[in-house]
């Protein structure tokens, strides 16, 4: 399996701008910039794009984890909040906390937390990130 996305920037970094495509035709164009990057100016930017494709690769992973020790779930609701600082002068992410709420019927706290690491642990976006990758997870029924 490939996936394709592409970018286009004009410009230089602090006036420039962007826009953003996947081959699928999920998103068209999502404009981005230095200011949408950096500051906090309305809009999207490569951080936010690795953020929500972590907190839904990991809630796929999860599910799979839960179904295949026979918990299947009735939904699981992440948030991954990405850190991006100055790491040795450059611009690194260093850390991604995923947040997960889960309502698993007839699962324990302890085995809902077991699958939720092997999940994180097992994520292809997780594998590709060389970040440090923390977790919550909390049963909700």
């Amino acid at each position: 399996m490939t996936r394709t996305a592409s970018a286009i920037w004009n410009g230089e970094l602090k006036t420039g701008n962007g826009r953003m495509s996947a081959s699928t035709g999920a998103f068209t164009d999502l404009a981005y910039s230095f200011h949408t990057r950096f500051e906090e100016e309305p809009g999207t930017n490569p951080e936010e794009l690795i953020a929500a494709a972590h907190a839904g690769c990991f809630s796929m992973a999860t599910s799979a984890q839960l179904a295949n020790a026979g918990f299947p779930p009735n939904s699981l609701a992440t948030t991954a909040t990405l850190t991006l600082e100055p790491v040795d002068g450059k611009q690194t992410i260093s850390k991604i906390h995923l947040d997960l709420k889960g309502d698993v019927p007839g699962i324990s706290a302890e085995q809902f937390v077991e699958c939720a690491e092997a999940a994180k642990a097992g994520c292809p976006v997780s594998r590709v990130l060389n970040a440090e990758i923390s977790l919550t997870a909390t049963l909700v029924s």
